[in-house]
């Protein structure tokens, strides 16, 4: 362990402790939107406990997956864009939003440069995983059951994306 990790990780445990109120509200208070400065591939794990919830960390950073028709994105209908909710980096517009009956957020497709993706055999059989281009947070899976123009579904994880409205 670095000393710069046990540092980081003192000051957000500390940080942690002296703060009230929801958690949740506060990390999205304390969210950098100006992400010019920051590396996002190499911020450490103390630091990215700092800036999330601790479910979108375990989905974001440990690529686990929200319970199925949890996220309140599933009724978002309104026109506007959905970012990753790691570094806030456009993912999806919302015209490609779609119901697939599954629980999750769903896509047709993503905006250019957004996504990066790898295969993923944690069931056993393989899967196309993806994730944000920027921070690497993971996002969901792709399937090839979507509805035209690409045939693709991108799954998102609720908890993976923010709103934000046009």
């Amino acid at each position: 362990m670095t000393r710069r990790t046990m540092l980081l990780g003192s000051a957000a445990l500390i940080g942690a402790a002296c703060t009230s109120g929801d958690a949740r509200e506060a990390k999205e208070d304390s969210m950098i939107t100006d992400d010019s400065n920051i590396d996002w591939a190499n911020l450490t794990e103390a630091e990215w406990r700092e800036r999330l919830s601790e479910e979108e960390f375990r989905v974001l950073r440990k690529e686990g997956t929200e319970r199925a028709g949890t996220s309140p994105l599933n009724d978002e209908k309104r026109e506007g864009t959905f970012v990753c909710a790691g570094c806030e980096l456009p993912l999806f517009a919302s015209e490609t939003k779609f119901e697939s009956g599954t629980g999750w957020p769903s896509f047709y497709d993503h905006l250019p440069g957004a996504l990066e993706t790898k295969r993923d055999f944690k069931l056993v059989v393989p899967r196309t995983e993806y994730h944000c281009s920027r921070c690497g947070g993971h996002q969901g899976h792709v399937f090839k059951d979507g509805p035209r123009p690409t045939g693709l579904r991108y799954c998102n994880n609720g908890v993976a994306l923010k709103f934000v409205p046009a």
